[in-house]
């Protein structure tokens, strides 16, 4: 009688946490985008996260929030070559970063390291958003979801969008997230410019020009063309 009573309650939750459970959209068209129109990623390691914008009128709107299956390494950011580290900071894809051929069905290069990882003498390279579901440093997002997210960033680039950011974050940067992570002091200035950039486009859902000035990220301006 127990284990019946048990498992009503536990058919109960799971209904209930179902029913407030917004389905994600299908298609571009239900946020009101299309194919084609420019995008913007964010990438959250803790929560193993991606989320996949589209512009829509002015701003940008959340069109998936897609599982990462793997991703390798620690809380911060890619050091070396061959560390098995998954890097953080904000890079650029542009056309010439998809492989269609990758032996992870399909992939796109981040475009590690970049001027802020070259100033403070990271290495590595190849480090991928792609299928399947092994990474060593690389985002592993499944077929299926790497199919989409490469259609939708491939169209972008191919009607014009000069280059597609991806925003690389440890966790959601929010002021309590950051508390818990007191004891990483080495790494507090650099979250703190990554904290800048997530709370600009959390304000304003436009993608904040960010530029690398000596050995920091900055934000310029907010990029209004794309």
């Amino acid at each position: 009688m127990i284990k019946i009573v048990l498992n009503l309650i536990l058919a109960l939750l799971l209904w209930g946490c179902s029913a407030h459970t917004k389905p994600q959209p299908q298609n571009p068209s239900e946020i009101g985008a299309k194919i084609g129109d420019p995008v913007y990623i964010r990438i959250f390691k803790k929560e193993h996260k991606l989320e996949l914008w589209m512009k829509v009128g002015k701003v940008y709107k959340l069109y998936k929030t897609y599982p990462i299956l793997k991703l390798s390494g620690r809380l911060g950011p890619k050091l070396k070559e061959g560390d098995h580290q998954s890097p953080e900071g904000v890079y650029r894809i542009t056309l010439s970063s998809l492989n269609p051929h990758s032996k992870y069905h399909l992939g796109i290069n981040i475009g590690y390291p970049n001027l802020y990882d070259r100033k403070h003498f990271y290495t590595g390279s190849a480090i991928m958003i792609h299928g399947g579901n092994k990474s060593i440093g690389c985002f592993a997002m499944g077929d299926t979801s790497i199919e989409e997210i490469y259609r939708l960033v491939e169209a972008a680039l191919q009607k014009g969008q000069p280059f597609v950011y991806v925003a690389i974050f440890p966790f959601r940067m929010e002021e309590d997230q950051m508390a818990k992570y007191d004891h990483y002091s080495y790494l507090h200035d650099f979250w703190k410019s990554l904290q800048n950039i997530y709370f600009i486009f959390e304000h304003e859902h436009i993608p904040p020009k960010v530029i690398v000035l000596e050995d920091r990220y900055l934000v310029e301006k907010v990029e209004e063309k794309y």
